[in-house]
């Protein structure tokens, strides 16, 4: 046990989460058909290897990382490929993505899965790369692939593993169910993760509002003397990483840098488990544990997903809705997004969904500015809001980016607290989604202007070429006449 560090700001917003972590984590009946979007990761979507009309096994891959940024896709059951192109995205927007559709056949047929005799006589590196052939994600929501972060281990001296247990959104449970029903495989994942980073210690950090998962874990790693179980402040957002760091090391993740620089690394609990069942058992990332919840929802509680099955399925396996909802959300209330339809599919990262009624949700007029403060009080990054939402309203990017855009982690805090309702963290999305788009733009731009510059290389050498088989042949035809004229010159004797 050790001194936990304070850190900034922050929120309690009602919990809401009595109701889905009563009940163990149940199932979703197979469904019809699994809608597979081919980017559920940070990086490039990835490449199908399957055809339509193709027969597939379940884990079988059927698409490929085509980055180190992105992960492979398997199939989360047995059946068939009936198409390939655009499906609905899990995103507000209501537009399509790439994906793959499989028609499930109801044999749950597995793939032959090739499972190490003991993942710790292998070495770091294969155990890493065994996480990426997995297609494992950050499952607390970043789905950001758990393989680079595991490679960092060969590029920085990692001295702390923690493990995020803290669940702070909302409603969401997902996390405690696990950890107290899978508590030995989440302690045999950390250690196996600490092994691939070589890391000295490993914190299991958990909100003190979750006693029976502390004690689940807590009594699942007690024979490893170097895994920590640490309760910290149940306190939105302990669940960043950047913050969770602080208030278990005590060191702070400098402006624009990520966790290695204070020699740490963080992995939700659910990924954890999910490298645990990869490296122990071979098995891809293809299911999860959902938080299914909302005062619409009939009977709330979580459930094992495959995933691309459709959110409808979720609703019907918890009774259905009890009453119309206001509103459908991806995630939890202070960082999901709106559903557009009860057809999206399930993806990796999905922690939760959330079926509101009105009075759950904040519907309010937003009225101006009254430079109270609080958003800078709630920041748990020490900026300040208010300044990078009027810069973002205007368009000015760079002042935004001066004011610490890069370092907003979009956790709604500033949201939460204003008394004048105004959709702060709307803002700071769009203001990250036009530096995105500006960023695209220079590198487009950067590249076009390269391949410009090479073919006008290429076409001067083809020229300077050109000519100089010109010279050369016109050379050629030159040398014969000389040689024929040189007779002439001779003086007769």
């Amino acid at each position: 046990m050790f001194n936990l560090a304070r850190i900034r700001g922050g929120v309690h917003p009602a919990a809401h989460k009595d109701r889905s972590s009563a009940l163990s984590i149940g199932s979703v009946p197979l469904p019809p058909r699994l809608y597979l979007p081919l980017r559920q990761h940070a990086g490039a979507e990835a490449l199908p290897l399957v055809k339509v009309g193709e027969r597939v096994l379940k884990g079988q891959l059927i698409a490929s990382s085509p980055s180190e940024m992105s992960a492979p896709i398997h199939a989360p059951s047995s059946g068939t490929i009936i198409a390939i192109g655009p499906i609905l995205a899990p995103h507000p927007s209501g537009l399509t993505v790439n994906g793959i559709v499989l028609d499930t056949d109801g044999e749950e047929r597995w793939i032959e899965l090739e499972v190490p005799a003991n993942p710790f006589d292998e070495s770091p590196l294969l155990l890493a790369e065994r996480v990426a052939q997995a297609g494992i994600v950050g499952m607390g929501g970043a789905i950001f692939p758990a393989a680079v972060k595991l490679k960092q281990g060969t590029r920085h001296e990692i001295k702390t593993v923690l493990v995020n247990g803290s669940e702070c959104e909302p409603y969401l449970t997902c996390d405690d169910r696990i950890m107290r029903e899978r508590a030995e495989a989440i302690v045999d994942g950390a250690r196996l993760i600490q092994h691939i980073l070589r890391a000295y210690r490993v914190v299991i950090g958990i909100e003190d509002n979750k006693p029976a998962a502390l004690a689940a874990m807590r009594a699942a790693s007690e024979p490893y003397g170097a895994i920590e179980v640490e309760a910290v402040p149940a306190l939105y957002p302990m669940g960043s990483a950047k913050q969770l760091i602080q208030a278990v090391t005590g060191r702070e993740v400098p402006a624009e840098a990520r966790s290695t620089s204070v020699g740490a690394l963080v992995h939700n609990v659910g990924t954890v488990y999910a490298i645990q069942q990869a490296l122990r058992h071979g098995r891809p990332l293809i299911s999860r544990v959902v938080t299914v919840a909302g005062g619409c929802v009939s009977n709330p509680r979580n459930l094992e997903v495959l995933i691309g099955t459709p959110a409808q399925a979720l609703f019907d396996a918890c009774g259905g809705f009890s009453h119309e909802p206001a509103g459908v959300l991806l995630g939890g209330p202070m960082m999901g997004v709106n559903l557009p339809s009860l057809q999206a599919p399930v993806i990796k990262g999905a922690t939760g969904l959330l079926a509101l009624a009105p009075h759950e949700l904040r519907d309010d007029e937003a009225s101006p500015c009254i430079r109270c403060a609080s958003c800078v009080d709630a920041c748990p990054m020490g900026l300040l809001p208010l300044e990078m939402a009027a810069r973002a309203r205007v368009d000015d990017l760079d002042g935004a980016s001066d004011y610490g855009l890069r370092d907003c982690i979009l956790c709604g805090c500033c949201s939460y607290v204003c008394p004048s309702h105004i959709p702060l963290v709307q803002y700071f999305q769009y203001a990250m989604g036009r530096q995105d788009e500006r960023r695209n733009a220079e590198r487009k731009t950067d590249h076009i202007k390269r391949l410009t510059e090479a073919r006008a290389a290429r076409l001067a050498e083809e020229e300077a070429a050109k000519a100089a088989a010109k010279a050369a042949k016109a050379a050629a035809k030159a040398k014969p006449a000389t040689a024929a004229a040189a007779p002439s010159n001779e003086v007769e004797s």
